[in-house]
């Protein structure tokens, strides 16, 4: 198996657990090799609540600094929307790096997960 085969499986196996409700959204981040996104989803009625990522801040630096601002601007969109409880989605990455960085943000933004 190559590397998105298993991520694609750590996502299945994880999706399973992580379910977002109206009381606690899901916050999904995804990848790419020069960005990063955050979602904020509530699934029972399947919409998304608010969303950001590192095309919308416009900072220069390490992908790891840019990791945390998005974390932080979706930590100040989701409180406008008046969210303050999410269940994090890691969407199958492993929990270090940009995404701890973003979760991180998240948290000094205000979210609780």
């Amino acid at each position: 198996m190559n590397r998105q085969e298993l991520r694609k499986n750590r996502k299945v196996r994880s999706r399973v657990r992580t379910k977002g409700s109206s009381s606690r959204p899901r916050l999904t981040v995804f990848r790419s090799n020069k960005h990063i996104f955050a979602q904020i989803i509530d699934d029972e009625k399947g919409i998304t609540l608010a969303q950001t990522s590192s095309l919308k801040v416009k900072s220069k630096g390490k992908k790891v600094d840019i990791a945390t601002e998005v974390g932080e601007e979706i930590a100040k969109e989701a409180k406008a929307k008046k969210v303050t409880k999410v269940v994090l989605d890691r969407s199958g990455y492993k929990y270090h790096g940009r995404v701890k960085a973003l979760a991180d943000g998240a948290r000094k933004g205000g979210l609780q997960f």
